[in-house]
């Protein structure tokens, strides 16, 4: 028993140096479920993690309340590439499909190239002329962190591409970025959504499908303008949230969850098959 502690006492002190060494910050001893009690009380807060030893309340808070404040980051800015990257060869065929990184996930690729898709993955501060360039069949603006009321160039470029009228997905952050260049209002969540256990039903179809998501901001359903020809097609059972917009005429929809998470694990993949349909037929158009 003795041996058995020793080597817990030496796995737990190889830890501490490990991160230590790598600058690494790591807490113990937490009382993780009245933690979870007070942001449920509180809501998001600004926190940090002190040394060992330092017990100054006062010095906690004020360097907590030092921290930038979320809606102040340029997080897209961090996560964005510089220049432009082509997956796929012409000679393969399939529509072509232009995403605006904003902190896009490696399976969105995957999905379109599954479904015989080329990609043209462009930065965050693309202009519209090259977005939607005449050998672009469709646009998708991808998840990101961050709030979309500090995006003003995303949300100009999703406002010509909808002008434009050429399929349109937006996820997430995308769906958040669309909306907004709808004229719709957008506020911060509570919370937040997480975790892959999220029931999201469809208005148009009665559908309800398992999700997966991971985000901050919620679009207001009551913002969205009639006249822009948008509807809240897709909400949120545990909250009511707005998890989806379609138009009514136009080849544009978004989601706020994640549909490349694998969440059910396919329930949400049918948006990708219906934006691949939209961008197929303006080939065959």
């Amino acid at each position: 028993m003795a041996n058995a502690t020793a080597a817990v006492l030496d796995d737990a002190r190889q830890l501490a140096a490990l991160l230590r060494d790598h600058g690494i910050p790591a807490m113990a001893g937490v009382d993780t479920r009245a933690l979870a009690r007070h942001l449920r009380a509180n809501g998001s807060l600004r926190g940090i993690i002190m040394e060992p030893g330092a017990l100054d309340e006062t010095a906690a808070v004020r360097a907590a309340a030092a921290v930038p404040r979320w809606e102040d980051e340029d997080f897209v800015g961090q996560v964005s590439p510089s220049s432009i990257v082509d997956v796929g060869r012409p000679e393969d065929g399939g529509p072509l499909v232009a995403i605006v990184d904003y902190g896009l996930k490696t399976n969105i690729v995957l999905a379109m190239r599954r479904r015989g898709v080329r990609v043209r993955i462009l930065p965050h501060t693309i202009p519209a002329s090259i977005a939607i360039a005449p050998d672009v069949d469709g646009i998708i603006l991808s998840p990101g962190p961050g709030d979309p009321a500090r995006l003003d160039g995303p949300v100009a470029l999703a406002r010509a591409v909808i002008d434009d009228g050429r399929p349109l997905l937006g996820i997430c952050l995308g769906h958040q970025i669309v909306a907004r260049a709808a004229g719709a209002e957008t506020s911060r969540l509570r919370f937040g959504h997480h975790g892959a256990n999220h029931p999201v039903r469809d208005v148009d179809s009665g559908l309800v499908q398992v999700t997966s998501q991971n985000h901050e901001v919620q679009v207001l359903g009551d913002s969205v303008p009639a006249v822009s020809g948008f509807h809240v097609s897709q909400v949120n059972l545990n909250d009511g949230s707005v998890e989806g917009l379609r138009h009514r005429e136009l080849p544009i929809e978004t989601v706020q969850y994640h549909p490349e998470g694998a969440p059910g694990p396919l329930d949400a993949m049918a948006v990708f098959d219906r934006f691949v349909a939209a961008a197929s037929s303006r080939i065959a158009g």
